[in-house]
């Protein structure tokens, strides 16, 4: 019998340990005690995949972790999932229990990007160009691998004066001056020389992005796969998901041997390997960086920079303590212990961090204008009051009676909302 499609909340009501979230799927996060305890649950779900209840389903993203194992089962093209994908879900979920793995679907989230503008012909592709995404027939933009946030236009009147939100996006240097200068047939504008440290570009109504380009590694041979954008990165292209799956258990090996926490992301087109912003600064990283890529040429792969991409949030403040205490509590986020820095981050590494900048308080006017960007945050059905009330509790206001947009302290807005129907009365 073939499979049959069903709805959200059917997914979600047959699979308690799962959630449907915006552009990822549906997933849930299993934690653990190391990188090779959740291996051995993708190891499984080799197995898994070969049972003909879930023949059809899709080939679920994974993100291997120290502490835990996310599992998404991505969006179908049709936009439905399908009883073979709810059988993978559920037997998952059961092979996870066996491996003492702990089900947790409060964690996954997305965070999107919103950009308001007069002239989305003009502004997408600029952003297509500098991140390397996709435009996609609901004209918003998609990471391919799905691990940094969608970006989406909002029609609005124009607003002129510089944003208090901008972006940093960092890619490996070799593709990074070939980007740019597509960008700039885009309306793109400013004077973009890395080499004097010049790296800020515009788009045609103004949005900034620092746009940075990696190094690799100055060690050799050894670790000639790697760059360095804000942090350690190698991607390897594999032929199917058993490929990945070798390649993730030996470089989970590596990770816990060495005591160098990785971020390991399985994708139908390959494995992404990642240490995490500045994490590539630990004395550890040489021989870790050395015996992962070691790995990957014994096993025949061939890295591929271009995927490559880091990409953080930043929000100028005049009083940045309230203001980073604010998206702490919409993220989930931790302060970053480092004194000298003001970034925050998610706890288990699954989404980009955030950092906070000074602002000149004489700057009345930039103040007072509302951004044209602006971030949507989307979690579990379940967790939407509750991230709202924390939002709220650490000094955010609605900016309509209705409800809806929060602001923060000083008026950067985010959504915090769902993306499941309800199910029927």
């Amino acid at each position: 019998m073939p499979p049959e499609p069903i709805r959200g909340w059917e997914f979600q009501d047959a699979a308690k340990d799962w959630r449907v979230l915006s552009t990822s799927g549906v997933g849930s996060w299993f934690a653990a005690t190391s990188h090779r305890d959740g291996a051995a649950l993708l190891r499984r779900i080799v197995g898994l995949r070969a049972d003909d209840q879930v023949a059809g389903s899709m080939q679920p993203n994974v993100d291997l972790r120290g502490s835990g194992v996310q599992v998404w089962i991505p969006v179908p093209d049709t936009r439905r999932w399908t009883t073979a994908d709810l059988a993978l879900a559920q037997a998952i979920s059961a092979v996870a229990r066996e491996l003492a793995l702990t089900p947790d679907p409060s964690v996954p989230q997305n965070l999107e990007w919103g950009i308001d503008t007069d002239d989305k012909t003009t502004l997408l592709p600029f952003w297509q160009a500098l991140l390397g995404y996709e435009d996609t027939e609901y004209d918003d933009l998609l990471d391919p691998l799905r691990r940094d946030p969608r970006v989406w236009f909002y029609p609005a009147t124009p607003r002129p004066l510089r944003d208090r939100i901008h972006f940093d996006v960092s890619v490996p240097a070799e593709i990074a001056e070939q980007r740019v200068a597509v960008a700039r047939r885009f309306g793109g504008n400013g004077h973009w020389a890395p080499a004097d440290g010049e790296v800020l570009l515009t788009d045609a109504e103004g949005n900034e992005v620092d746009y940075v380009p990696a190094d690799g590694v100055d060690d050799g041979l050894e670790t000639a796969d790697w760059r360095l954008p804000f942090g350690g990165m190698v991607f390897y292209p594999t032929r199917n998901f058993e490929q990945s799956v070798d390649l993730a258990e030996e470089v989970a090996a590596v990770a816990d041997e060495i005591g160098l926490p990785l971020m390991i992301d399985l994708r139908p087109a390959g494995v992404m390997i990642d240490t995490g912003k500045d994490q590539w600064e630990d004395a550890r990283f040489g021989e870790t960086a050395r015996r992962v890529q070691q790995t990957a040429q014994d096993k025949g792969l061939t890295a591929d920079p271009n995927r490559l991409r880091f990409v953080q949030v930043c929000i100028d403040a005049v009083d940045i303590a309230p203001v980073r205490e604010f998206w702490r509590a919409v993220l989930g986020y931790r302060n970053d212990p480092r004194g000298f820095v003001t970034d925050i981050y998610d706890p288990r590494r699954l989404n980009r961090p955030m950092i906070f900048q000074q602002m000149d308080p004489n700057d009345t006017a930039r103040r007072e204008q509302r951004n044209r960007i602006h971030l949507d945050v989307y979690v579990p059905d379940d967790q939407v009051a509750a991230r709202r009330q924390a939002a709220l509790a650490a000094g955010g206001r609605y900016t309509r009676d209705d409800g809806g947009t929060i602001a923060d302290p000083e008026g950067n807005e985010v959504d915090i909302g769902k993306a499941i129907a309800d199910p029927p009365t």
